[in-house]
């Protein structure tokens, strides 16, 4: 039985409508501007940052929010023992390509560890969400939710000989191709964008997702604990566990995501 199960609805639904949000744009044509670091931004991302940090503030305001779009200076944060981290558009890049493969990430931090997350397709309306402890799940929902009771549970898998290797659709890199080559030189590729390489190894959809570039914590959390509770793992490249709010950069370090067969 799943605890807390009125909290988990609550932000459930703050990610379904925030994905209502993003799809308001979605079928027009999206403006892009750029931020400090040449990433894109979209009238899209800023909507759903709005809709979700007022949406988590009604819920509990002693809670406070680190979001990609609302960032928070370190002297502030390094302090927090319990916060929401967001992505409120994570895949802005599939967005703007209009494949269908972006999220809304929605995480929660405490002692620098995601202990409930949430993760929604809008496009698919597909929600993915877990909580420490309790398993990762899966439910197809178009509007707000009464309860969970619909909702599937899912879990890692190692269904073939051939090793299924989740590359980025935006950020594939040379570091990625000479990875498989010397690792699984007969995998199949999988190519996906956005926090939806985290719910494929968690539904037993694929295997392993080595990451060599650059990704924020925000892009991850969710994704983190979603794939912990369906037995799967994310580890450095130094095979230790990814913590959060530790250090003033929100970088991660390069990592890989599997299904905990490797």
């Amino acid at each position: 039985m799943i605890e807390h199960k009125k909290l988990l609805i609550d932000i459930c639904n703050i990610a379904i409508l925030a994905g209502d949000e993003i799809l308001h744009f979605y079928n027009k044509d999206i403006e892009v501007t750029h931020k400090d670091d040449s990433s894109p931004l979209t009238k899209a991302d800023l909507a759903s940052n709005k809709f979700i940090i007022n949406s988590l503030h009604s819920l509990n305001s002693n809670i406070p929010v680190l979001s990609e779009e609302s960032l928070v200076d370190w002297h502030t944060r390094k302090n927090w023992s319990k916060y929401w981290l967001v992505d409120p558009l994570d895949g802005t890049k599939e967005f703007i390509k209009k494949n269908d493969e972006f999220t809304v990430n929605i995480a929660l931090i405490e002692n620098n560890r995601p202990i409930l997350g949430i993760i929604y397709v809008p496009v698919k309306s597909v929600l993915y969400f877990a909580q420490k402890g309790f398993g990762s799940f899966t439910l197809d929902t178009k509007i707000a939710l009464n309860s969970l009771d619909e909702a599937k549970k899912i879990a890692v898998s190692k269904l073939s000989n051939q090793v299924r290797v989740i590359g980025s659709r935006s950020h594939s890199n040379n570091a990625f191709t000479n990875w498989v080559d010397e690792k699984f030189p007969n995998a199949e590729i999988i190519q996906a964008g956005s926090s939806l390489k985290f719910c494929l190894i968690a539904k037993g959809d694929a295997d392993i997702y080595p990451r060599f570039g650059p990704t924020s914590e925000w892009d991850i959390a969710a994704g983190h604990i979603i794939l912990n509770e369906a037995g799967g793992k994310i580890l450095t490249l130094e095979n230790k566990e990814i913590n959060y709010n530790e250090k003033e950069s929100v970088l991660n370090p390069e990592f890989i995501a599997s299904n905990n067969v490797f």
